[in-house]
C-alpha cells in the first residue's frame, strides 16, 4: 500500500526545527492524523539485509558516467561521498547545460526513508524507481534505458557481474535494482548520538547533552525530528526562502563547471538556467498556470492543492553535520544559520505551519544545540571509487 501524506494537526508548539533530501504516492489526505513517529528520540533502525554481490555491481554503476546520455554524469556527480553524498553547493546541477533549482539531498540511510524528493513525490519503499527517475529524467542524467543496457553489454566485466547476480544480461530494471541495493549500504556509522541512545552515556559531550535538552524542550525540534530516522516523514510550509541564485538579486553567480558566470550577466544567466529547469518540472507535473509561478512551490506540483504551496519534506537529521548547505533551497549555509532561522520563527508563508514559533536562545545555548546536531553525524563516508571497466568489441553472433 502506498503511503499517504498526513495533514499536521493544528497544534502550536515552540520552534519545531525542520530541515527542509515512477511510482507517485497516493495523495489522499488524512486530517488531524496522529504523528507518523513517536515524539521520542530513538537509535537508528537495524541495517537492512543487503545482497552483497548486487550491491557491489551497484557500486560500480553508481560511479559510472556511461549511465548518462552523453557520458558526462554519474550518480556520484550529484551525490558525492566526499560531500556528504550531495554536491556541497546550495543548488545542484544536472545533465550538461542544466542548472538545477533545489539542493541535492544526502543519501544517508536511504533504505529507511518514508519518501523521496523534497516534494515527497516518490515512495520510500521503491529505491529502484528512485534510481530510474534520476537516470532517465532529462534534467538529471537523460539516459534511455535501452541505450544503457546496450552500453553495458559491450563491457565484458559488467556482463560477468550481471550474470553472477541475476543470471541474465544487463536490462533497465536490473540496472536500477543493483544501484538501489548499493544505496542500502549508505548508512550512518558511529554517530555519538546513536551510541548514546543505545546506552553509552559517555558518548555525548556535556555540551551536546545540554543541547539535547533544548532539542527536546524549549527549541521544540523533536516535534518534527524524532523516532529512529529523526524525521516524522511529513511535509510542512516553513517560509524557507528560495535561494537568490534562483530568484533574486545581489548574489554572486553560483559556480558550476562550464557555466560559472561573473557580474550581473553571469548572475542573470544562471538564474535563467535554473528557472528553465524549474518550469520544465512544473510542466512535466501538470502544474496549473505554471508560467506565472515565481517561486518553488514544493508539494503543490503533486497535489495541485493551494494548501500545499511551499511544503517540503522533513528530512532525517542523521549525519546532518556532513550535508551542508541546508534546506530544500540550500539557502542556509551552516547549522548556526539553521538554528537562527527557527529561533526567529521561520520565514514568511501564508500557510506556515503552526508548529513554527519563535523562541529565545542565549549564545551558549545556540552552541549547545549545534553541538547536539553535530553528534548526529557519524564517521565520514569511506567508499572506494571503482576503476571503470572498458568497452570491448563483441564478436558477431554473441550480441
Amino acid at each position: 500500500m502506498k503511503r499517504q501524506i498526513k495533514r499536521q494537526a493544528a497544534m502550536p508548539i515552540k520552534g519545531a526545527l525542520c530541515f527542509s533530501g515512477a511510482v507517485l504516492l497516493s495523495w489522499s489526505m488524512v486530517t488531524n492524523a496522529e504523528p507518523a513517529v513517536s515524539s521520542e528520540l530513538a537509535p537508528l533502525p537495524p541495517a537492512p539485509q543487503v545482497n552483497e554481490k548486487m550491491a557491489e555491481l551497484g557500486r560500480h554503476l553508481f560511479f559510472d558516467r556511461r549511465l548518462s546520455g552523453n557520458t558526462s554524469h554519474s550518480c556520484a556527480s550529484c551525490h558525492d561521498p566526499e560531500k556528504g553524498w550531495g554536491t556541497g553547493e546550495p543548488m545542484s546541477h544536472g545533465y550538461t547545460g542544466v542548472l538545477y533549482f533545489r539542493n541535492s539531498p544526502g543519501l544517508f540511510n536511504a533504505a529507511h526513508r518514508e519518501r523521496f524528493m523534497w516534494d515527497g513525490r516518490l515512495d520510500g519503499d521503491d529505491l529502484g524507481t528512485l534510481v530510474r527517475d534520476m537516470l532517465t529524467e532529462a534534467h538529471t542524467m537523460n539516459m534511455d534505458s535501452r541505450l544503457a543496457q546496450e552500453r553495458l553489454k559491450q563491457i565484458p566485466e559488467y556482463m560477468e557481474m550481471f550474470e553472477e547476480v541475476y543470471g541474465a544480461e544487463p536490462y533497465g530494471g536490473r540496472i536500477y535494482g543493483a544501484i538501489g541495493e548499493f544505496l542500502k549500504t549508505i548508512r550512518t556509522v558511529n554517530a555519538p548520538l546513536d551510541d548514546y541512545l543505545r546506552g553509552d552515556g559517555s558518548a555525548l559531550s556535556d555540551e551536546a547533552k545540554r543541547g539535547k535538552e533544548l532539542f527536546t524542550g524549549k527549541a521544540g525540534c523533536v516535534q518534527c525530528h524524532s523516532g529512529p530516522t529523526l524525521s516524522d516523514g511529513n511535509l510542512y510550509a516553513l517560509g524557507v526562502p528560495d535561494h537568490p541564485g534562483l530568484f533574486g538579486d545581489g548574489i554572486a553567480a553560483v559556480s558550476h563547471e562550464g557555466h560559472e558566470g561573473s557580474g550581473d550577466n553571469g548572475e542573470s544567466r544562471n538564474q535563467a538556467l535554473r528557472q528553465v529547469a524549474l518550469l520544465r518540472h512544473y510542466a512535466s507535473m501538470g502544474t496549473p498556470n505554471y508560467m506565472n509561478l515565481r517561486s518553488d512551490v514544493g508539494l503543490y506540483v503533486v497535489t495541485k492543492d493551494n494548501e500545499d504551496v511551499g511544503k517540503f519534506m522533513t528530512p532525517s537529521l542523521w549525519d546532518v553535520g556532513h550535508t551542508a548547505p541546508y534546506m530544500h533551497s540550500g539557502v542556509l549555509e551552516t547549522l548556526e544559520d539553521v538554528v537562527d532561522f527557527y529561533a526567529g520563527g521561520g520565514g514568511k508563508a501564508k500557510n506556515k505551519s503552526e508548529l513554527i514559533q519563535p523562541f529565545e536562545l542565549s549564545e551558549s545555548e545556540k552552541s549547545d544545540l549545534v553541538a547536539f546536531l553535530e553528534s548526529m553525524a557519524g564517521d565520514a563516508p569511506q567508499v572506494a571509487v571503482p576503476e571503470m571497466p572498458a568497452y570491448q568489441v563483441r564478436q558477431f553472433g554473441q550480441n
